[in-house]
């Protein structure tokens, strides 16, 4: 299935149609939400879409803001119909123990046509080696039952599956902190392990990483954060990790910020090349570490 044609895709394309015929109605959401007596809370839901719309209130909608013409109407309800089904983020397990943010970028990495990542203290999810990813969630077993770590694992592997299988273009730019490399997650074996996940990813089309020069430790500050843009590059999504919370932004202000933050550190950072270089030394350098240890 095209991403375009996913329930995601779907969801996201009614509901900026939504909030447009809003806007060209001059309506604001407690204007709309008063004569059709919805909370406003609902159609707030609904123009985020952390709601789905029923094919009765989407009626109701379309009426109050005047969107009459037929293919537009017809579109609109096939994309309703569409968003309606469900995808495995709606398993009552993940919903129970994966955050509101991870469950929303779950269905945008399916969207997506460029994820701009930044990372500084691990590699991102969608590049970790599974031994890797279960030494970072173990190492919160402070914070986080064994239930929750256990399955926040499993949708990230899951996650990893939907976008790596993706069949429409998808441009995935990543910077890191060069810090990172010389960060042993779990031990020696399990960085190995991630770092040939890194290296063979770097051979798929449209995957380019950045390694961030170490003399450029401010940039840290703006702490890890994904940009995940689509065909309307105004309506991009901002995810942001903030130590043991995580939050969505759609603001579109608070997101040019941060894509103009990511243009900067891109051109401050090593080429493509460098970084492939200085990913393979550390590499070797581990490799060369365990073959003496076992000697």
């Amino acid at each position: 299935m095209a991403t375009s044609d996913s329930p995601a895709g779907a969801q996201r394309r009614l509901r900026l149609a939504l909030r447009r015929a809003r806007d060209a109605a001059g309506l604001t959401q407690s204007q709309v939400g008063e004569p059709l007596g919805w909370s406003l809370s609902k159609v707030q839901r609904i123009e985020s879409g952390d709601s789905r719309i029923s094919i009765t209130d989407l009626d109701s909608l379309l009426r109050l803001l005047g969107v009459t013409e037929p293919d537009r109407i017809a579109s609109l309800t096939a994309d309703a119909k569409l968003a309606r089904k469900r995808g495995w983020w709606d398993e009552a397990r993940y919903r129970t123990h994966l955050t509101p943010g991870v469950l929303k970028i779950a269905q945008y990495e399916q969207t997506a046509n460029v994820i701009r990542v930044f990372q500084h203290a691990f590699f991102p999810g969608l590049l970790q080696d599974e031994k890797y990813a279960e030494a970072i969630l173990q190492s919160m077993l402070n914070d986080l039952p064994e239930e929750t770590w256990k399955i926040r694992l499993e949708a990230r592997m899951r996650r990893q599956e939907d976008v790596w299988s993706r069949t429409d273009p998808l441009q995935y730019l990543l910077i890191l902190d060069e810090l990172l490399l010389q960060r042993v997650i779990g031990n020696a074996t399990i960085m190995v392990r991630q770092l040939k996940v890194v290296l063979d990813a770097l051979k798929r089309p449209g995957l380019t990483i950045r390694l961030l020069p170490k003399e450029e430790a401010l940039s840290v500050l703006t702490g890890q954060f994904n940009i995940y843009s689509f065909e309307d590059e105004e309506n991009a999504v901002l995810y942001r990790e903030l130590s043991m919370t995580d939050e969505v932004v759609y603001d579109a202000a608070e997101v040019g910020r941060y894509r103009q933050r990511f243009e900067r550190m891109w051109e401050l950072s090593l080429t493509r090349e460098a970084t492939v270089n200085a990913i393979e030394a550390q590499y070797a350098s581990l490799r060369a570490l365990l073959s003496r240890n076992r000697g």
